[in-house]
């Protein structure tokens, strides 16, 4: 594996989740190439092809009982490595053709596209892409998104009107939000989105936005939940979050006085949490089994049911609290195109907001 590649990655590394570091005082941060753990060991050895071995940036708490339910339905010897999805990549590229992993499940597309651009994973099946539309897929056919992700300008219901709340995330630049914005620049789902605002309006138009919206002094927050329990309180007016975040809270906060507002542009950003099969698996066929099972309509209703998110697959429904996607108007991008976090990295240092 070429270190270029392996040190392509390191940005995206520092730009997800704990990962990424808030640079107040101006200075870069400094990394060091990623060193993978080892896979837990049993009396199968996974380098033989005897187990069918998963990465996953998806937290076992998310994911966990479904993937043991389809051990039990297939019978197929699965092993689970849950981490940072960007680490998890960073250490695939690391591990090169002596990676352990069959299977990448990314929590974002970004990391996914980076790998198929190290040309570490492989071409899957029409029968399981065709399951998925294809703007939720890699145009190359090297992934297919399992659920769907939308960005969302969430307000508080007692300070703005739904005839207020901004039609496009450019208009937060007016002085009139200023003190009243939320968001959380160390997150990586706020850098995805930034990442995907470069691949849309460009590199100035980006940096230009960024400090208008710097310019309105944002109140800053290290996660999308704690930006979204300050709208109920009524700290701020507007918030940028993940939507599904929202919905959690509702579940227990019924009367909340939050409601999601949905721009008509990149603010609406639909990203994938999904999944690849690595060039190198000798088990392939368990691998596409995994896939297949991930979904299937069991699986795309579990997600839908416990963690909020958006099936993709035709013909499953979403629950009834979600805006249908059909009706939200994002940006057609490949979402693939999302890997470059190390310049989102930089241009969140160079206006000063890392």
């Amino acid at each position: 594996m070429k270190r270029r590649k392996i040190l392509s990655l390191l940005g995206l590394a520092l730009a997800s989740g704990g990962l990424a570091v808030a640079c107040s005082n101006g200075t870069t941060p400094t990394a060091t190439t990623p060193q993978p753990e080892p896979v837990a060991t049993t009396a199968a050895n996974p380098a033989t092809g005897e187990q069918l071995v998963v990465y996953s940036g998806r937290n076992e708490n998310l994911v966990g009982s479904l993937i043991e339910q389809f051990k039990t339905e297939t019978g197929i010897d699965i092993q689970v490595r849950y981490g940072d999805t960007a680490e998890l990549a960073a250490a695939i590229l690391e591990e090169g053709e002596n990676t352990p992993a069959d299977v990448f499940f990314a929590q974002d597309a970004g990391a996914l596209g980076a790998l198929q651009k190290a040309d570490r994973t492989a071409k899957l099946p029409e029968e399981i892409l065709n399951k998925v539309e294809s703007r939720y897929r890699s145009p190359q056919g090297e992934w297919v998104g399992i659920t769907g992700r939308v960005r969302t300008l969430d307000y508080n219901t007692d300070l703005v009107q739904p005839d207020e709340v901004p039609q496009s995330i450019l208009e937060l630049t007016d002085p009139k939000w200023e003190g009243k914005i939320g968001w959380a620049p160390t997150n990586g789902s706020f850098q995805a989105f930034v990442t995907a605002l470069r691949v849309s309006l460009g590199e100035e138009q980006t940096k230009q936005w960024l400090e208008g919206v710097k310019a309105n002094n944002p109140k800053v927050y290290a996660k999308n939940t704690a930006i979204v329990e300050a709208l109920s309180r009524g700290e701020i007016a507007v918030g940028f979050v993940n939507h599904y975040y929202l919905e959690k809270f509702k579940a227990e906060n019924p009367d909340a006085p939050v409601a999601h507002s949905f721009p008509n542009d990149v603010g609406s950003l639909v990203n994938v949490a999904g999944v690849s099969i690595l060039e190198n698996t000798d088990r392939l066929a368990e691998s596409q089994q995994f896939v297949n099972f991930m979904l299937s309509p069991k699986a795309q209703e579990y997600f839908t049911q416990e963690t909020f998110e958006y099936p993709l697959v035709t013909g499953v429904v979403a629950t009834k609290a979600l805006t249908p996607l059909s009706d939200i108007k994002s940006p057609e991008i490949d979402l693939s195109n999302l890997n470059d976090l190390e310049g989102t990295l930089k241009l969140l240092q160079e206006t000063g907001i890392l």
